[in-house]
C-alpha cells in the first residue's frame, strides 16, 4: 500500500505491506484524510515519533472480527487503551499508560490505504454527514470536550485565542452555551461568516476588554499563552488546547496571585460531535482550503505549513 512516512524527513512510499490486525482491530481502508497542526509538530520533533502520520480520517471498514462492521463507513477515536489497567477500569482510557495514538505514537495513521483501529474505538458515520465533514469529527470531538470540563453559563465572557482550524471549531461550540464569545486570531478577515452565528471576531487584543471569565488557548505557539494572561479576569479559567514541540518559560506565580484556573484538554466524545454535525449546527465547511491526493502528500504537507492555510485534505482515490 501507500503511505506518507515520517522518518527525520518525509517521503511518500508505495510498496508498504498492509497493516496486519491485533486482536479486536479492524482494518479500515482510508477514504479522506486532514492534515492537523499536530501533524506540523510531529514533524518538528513533536512525540519523538516516527512512522506513518495523520489521525484525522473517514474510511471503509474493509475487515473485522464483527461482520457487521464491514463496509461501514467510519471514523475513529485515536487513541488504542489496553482497556485493563487501573486507569482504564476507572473510565479514562484516553490516558492509558499503555496506549498507542493513531499517527502520533506507537502506531500508524492515516495518511495511507489503509489503518487499523480497535473495534471499540469506531464510529458509524451517519449518510447525512460527507466525507468532507466526517474527517472534522476528530477535532470537533476535541472541542466538546471543553464544556465536559469546565461549567459555563450564558452570562460568561469566553475568548478563544487562535483562529486555526481548532480555535474555529471551539468558538462555534461554546457559543451554543449562550456565553458571549470572541474569536482572536491573525485571519479575522476570513471569519467574517462566524459573526452571523453570534460569535465576535477580531485580529487585535486592544479590542477586547480585559476580564474575560474563559481563555481557550489554540494558537499553537507559546505567544498565545502570554496573551491569555493579559485578557483572563482573577479566578478566571484558562483551558490549553495547544500542543507543541519545545519547553516554555512561565511565570507561573501570576497563576497563584489571580488564583487562575489552567485546565489541559486534548482529546474529547465522538457522539457530540457526530450529534452537532448532523443536526448542522457545526459549519466546517469554510476551514477546508485544499485537496491533493496521497501521491502529492508532500506538497499536501508543504501547504499546509504555510501561514494562513487551514484545512488541507488529503484524498486516496
Amino acid at each position: 500500500m501507500r503511505g506518507l512516512v515520517f522518518h527525520q524527513t518525509l517521503q511518500l512510499h508505495t510498496d508498504l505491506p498492509l497493516p496486519s490486525q491485533p486482536h479486536g482491530e479492524a482494518r479500515i481502508k482510508v477514504i479522506q484524510a486532514g492534515i492537523c497542526s499536530t501533524d506540523l509538530q510531529l514533524m518538528k520533533g513533536y512525540m519523538s515519533f516516527e512512522g506513518i502520520l495523520g489521525h484525522e480520517f473517514v474510511g471503509i471498514v474493509d475487515e473485522a472480527p464483527e461482520t457487521a462492521l464491514i463496509g461501514k463507513r467510519v471514523v475513529g477515536e485515536i487513541n488504542a487503551a489496553c482497556r485493563n489497567c487501573e486507569t482504564c477500569t476507572k473510565g479514562h482510557p484516553t490516558h492509558c499508560p499503555h496506549r498507542t495514538t493513531l499517527g502520533i505514537q506507537g502506531r500508524d495513521g492515516a495518511f495511507a490505504d489503509f489503518l487499523t483501529l480497535p473495534v471499540e474505538n469506531l464510529f458509524v458515520v451517519p449518510d447525512s454527514i460527507s466525507d468532507d465533514q466526517a474527517v472534522f469529527i476528530e477535532p470537533l470531538a476535541a472541542a466538546c470536550e471543553i464544556p465536559q470540563l469546565v461549567s459555563i453559563k450564558p452570562t460568561d465572557r469566553v475568548v478563544v485565542i487562535g483562529d486555526g482550524k481548532l480555535g474555529v471549531l471551539c468558538a462555534q461550540v461554546l457559543v451554543l452555551s449562550g456565553c458571549a464569545v470572541t474569536l482572536l486570531g491573525r485571519h479575522s478577515d476570513q471569519n467574517t461568516w462566524l459573526t452571523h452565528m453570534g460569535i465576535q471576531v477580531t485580529s487585535h487584543p486592544a479590542d477586547i476588554s480585559r476580564g474575560a471569565d474563559m481563555i481557550v488557548e489554540a494558537t499553537g505557539s507559546p505567544e498565545g499563552l502570554s496573551t491569555a494572561m493579559q485578557l483572563i479576569r482573577p479566578r478566571g479559567t484558562l483551558v490549553l488546547k495547544s500542543t507543541y514541540h519545545g519547553n516554555i518559560s512561565v511565570n507561573m506565580a501570576n497563576f497563584v496571585i489571580q488564583e487562575i484556573s489552567l485546565i489541559g484538554s486534548r482529546c474529547g466524545p465522538f457522539p457530540p460531535a457526530i450529534r452537532l454535525l448532523e443536526t448542522k449546527h457545526i459549519r466546517v465547511d469554510p476551514l477546508i482550503h485544499a485537496r491533493y491526493p496521497l501521491l502529492d502528500g508532500v506538497l499536501a504537507m508543504e501547504k499546509a505549513a504555510q501561514r494562513g492555510i487551514r484545512k488541507v485534505m488529503l484524498q486516496m482515490n
